[in-house]
């Protein structure tokens, strides 16, 4: 049931990014895509939160803020990547965040510096480099590199929400906390700049953006709430799959033999990280149990 949970959370992304892209052809700008990205997750989440008399008080408003910061500069610069690059490339690029944790631990990692993160740099490097080079024009390099700093980014948020566990912070206040930071960066400029006119196309991809994303919200956390940390973090990069199915259905987008690999390289590296720090936590674990007793 865990891996069902996690293939539907990855199925709403991948269908998430294509909504995206369909709003941004269509003519609604970022901040529309945005705020409609974060409000449904904010009014379900709130609604449930009274329901069940749940406390909105974060237990450290300075982790929320870093987590924050990151993750939605993350979202900013990953929808702007997806609405100009094909949608399996965009995808790809935004989920390299395992790629750039392995270089920050490979680098600062002191004694988590070891072999198995060196070669998933190495693999997830050369799988960037597959990716770029068959499917993108001169002009389409400005966007993959956004679409690479999306990814460093969502690597240090995701960094901050291991964090946030840590201390005992219950996955849907750190959603609903990033749902409203999500809304209040999309409402912002709109507040200024007022809000364009836009076709029942356009409104229908914005719905689209909004309830994937929270249906895929809610199926990724029900998939990390019922078992293994490990098969969830495998089981997520299938969007890369689906998000390139959605691709040649929709744009025609048919990635060569170069681009495929590409991609099996960056999964590879992103699942050769993800082992690697569930093995690392473990051993932490049995540490903290033997100290204990």
């Amino acid at each position: 049931m865990q891996s069902l949970w996690m293939l539907v959370a990855c199925a709403m992304f991948a269908l998430m990014g294509a909504c995206v892209k369909l709003a941004s052809e269509y003519q609604a700008n970022m901040s529309q895509i945005i705020l409609f990205r974060g409000w449904p997750s904010v009014l379900l989440l709130y609604i449930w939160a009274l329901y069940y008399k749940k406390s909105l008080r974060p237990i450290s408003w300075k982790a929320h803020l870093l987590r924050n910061g990151f993750g939605v500069t993350s979202m900013w610069l990953g929808f702007t990547a997806l609405s100009m690059l094909p949608l399996s490339t965009a995808i790809s690029l935004n989920y390299t965040a395992p790629l750039f944790i392995g270089v920050w631990m490979l680098f600062f990692g002191g004694t988590q510096r070891d072999p198995v993160r060196t070669l998933a740099v190495a693999m997830g490097f050369m799988g960037v480099l597959a990716v770029l080079r068959p499917s993108l024009h001169a002009n389409d390099l400005p966007y993959a590199f956004i679409g690479l700093m999306a990814g460093a980014c969502a690597a240090v948020a995701m960094l901050q929400v291991r964090q946030l566990g840590r201390i005992g912070e219950p996955e849907w206040r750190t959603v609903l906390i990033f749902s409203c930071f999500v809304c209040i960066t999309g409402a912002g400029p709109l507040a200024f700049l007022g809000w364009p006119a836009l076709s029942w196309q356009a409104y229908a991809a914005l719905g689209g953006v909004g309830i994937s994303g929270l249906f895929g919200q809610l199926a990724m956390t029900r998939a990390f709430g019922l078992g293994s940390t490990l098969l969830t973090a495998v089981l997520q990069y299938s969007t890369i799959i689906f998000a390139a199915v959605l691709g040649m259905v929709f744009w025609s987008d048919l990635p060569d033999v170069v681009a495929w690999g590409g991609m099996a390289l960056i999964i590879a590296s992103g699942l050769l990280s993800a082992w690697r720090t569930y093995t690392e936590d473990r051993i932490m674990q049995g540490h903290d149990a033997t100290s204990k007793n």
